[in-house]
């Protein structure tokens, strides 16, 4: 099955990234510690997230090729909320949010953007991701319309902007469960969006 690279952009627009495998393969497992590293080297470099996007896609994809532990790595979500996140690292001044979020069949979650760049690589299930754009004028500032929407299947990954917005449906019958990594959030950007009035809301 062909696997596919999704880059959401500020303005919903969905594009296709390249596929890059091209790191060394060895015997020698590449573990989360050496993953975190490597991206934080990335993120001393540039500030700008369409090219820390280009270079954490790949590594994100070795990390889940070698560490093939991860993908069993997740609690089992609340039936009330539809959904679990399992942070797999925490660290004070850490500048990354690394987790497994699982959601169950049929459940949506919030319009939303998430105020950072970050990466959602989709280990099982299905999923799919309503694109929204804003299109607010004078009267309405924060308003947004759908513009499109993209499904993820195993082994696919999407990785988006800080203002990028979607919202995630689990499809089928059985539960999604994501590899998520973040970057720095920053809340004074981070907005929900209503889903009836299509309107911003701080998060």
């Amino acid at each position: 099955m062909q696997n596919y690279d999704w880059l959401i952009t500020d303005g919903g627009n969905c594009e296709a990234c390249e596929i890059k495998n091209d790191w060394e393969w060895t015997e020698k497992p590449y573990r989360l510690y050496r993953f975190l590293t490597d991206v934080e080297d990335i993120l001393n470099k540039t500030s700008d997230e369409r090219l820390i996007l280009q270079a954490v896609r790949p590594l994100v994809r070795r990390l889940l090729t070698s560490s093939y532990w991860l993908a069993g790595e997740y609690k089992a979500p609340d039936s009330q909320r539809g959904w679990s996140v399992l942070t797999l690292y925490d660290e004070v001044d850490f500048p990354l949010t690394v987790q497994t979020v699982v959601w169950l069949p049929g459940r949506t979650s919030t319009i939303h953007n998430h105020g950072t760049w970050g990466i959602v690589a989709l280990l099982d299930g299905e999923e799919k991701n309503s694109l929204w754009q804003r299109v607010g004028d004078s009267n309405v500032p924060n308003r947004i319309e759908k513009v499109g929407e993209k499904r993820l299947l195993p082994g696919d990954m999407m990785s988006f902007t800080s203002q990028a917005i979607h919202c995630v449906e689990a499809l089928g019958n059985e539960p999604t469960v994501s590899f998520n990594l973040y970057g720095v959030t920053n809340y004074d950007r981070r907005f929900e969006f209503d889903s009836i009035t299509h309107t911003a809301k701080k998060f």
